[in-house]
């Protein structure tokens, strides 16, 4: 069967490497570290690390989410969770609201101070995002997204396609 031709899986459709996958292994590395290079330096400067960022990225996206879920979305302990959103709630960056149906359920939103860091986090990432972007063109962004879909664990992608749809809602 000639390439690309139907019925081929996509394993026989595209022919790596192994020295092509390690290039492309540490290029996510280094790409990883660049990305959270400004909002590390942020965080910093107020005594947080990146499991704060991602409790306040994720708390912003879904306001009013619940602990459970956030636990499911980082997929953290409930002990480290509890630790970074003790810290938030203290300094004021999270309110925690007893559930209006189960008074178990403890509801999480950002507060102005804790939005307003998350908007400072965002922007050095979205900038360095936009920067990729614009110099990769088009077509690689739509492939970069769909590689990154790809790599996804099913539970993962059911989180994501969640925060996908909120978004078209908007």
């Amino acid at each position: 069967m000639a390439q690309g031709t139907p019925g081929q899986t996509g394993q026989s459709l595209l022919f790596l490497t192994d020295e092509q996958l390690r290039k492309g292994i540490e290029a996510m590395f280094f790409a990883y570290r660049g990305f959270t290079a400004d909002p590390d330096r942020i965080l910093s400067d107020q005594g947080y690390g990146r499991a704060h960022h991602r409790a306040i990225h994720f708390i912003h996206r879904s306001p009013g989410t619940t602990v459970n879920n956030l636990l499911s979305v980082l997929g953290v302990t409930k002990q480290s969770l509890n630790r970074v959103l003790r810290t938030l709630i203290e300094d004021g960056l999270v309110a925690s609201t007893v559930g209006k149906r189960d008074k178990r359920e403890r509801h999480l939103t950002l507060t102005e101070t804790g939005a307003a860091l998350e908007r400072s986090l965002s922007d050095a990432q979205r900038d360095r995002m936009r920067h990729a972007y614009r110099t990769a063109g088009p077509e690689a962004v739509a492939g970069f997204r769909q590689v990154l879909e790809a790599m996804m664990d099913e539970e993962m992608r059911f989180y994501y396609d969640a925060l996908k749809d909120q978004s078209d809602e908007r």
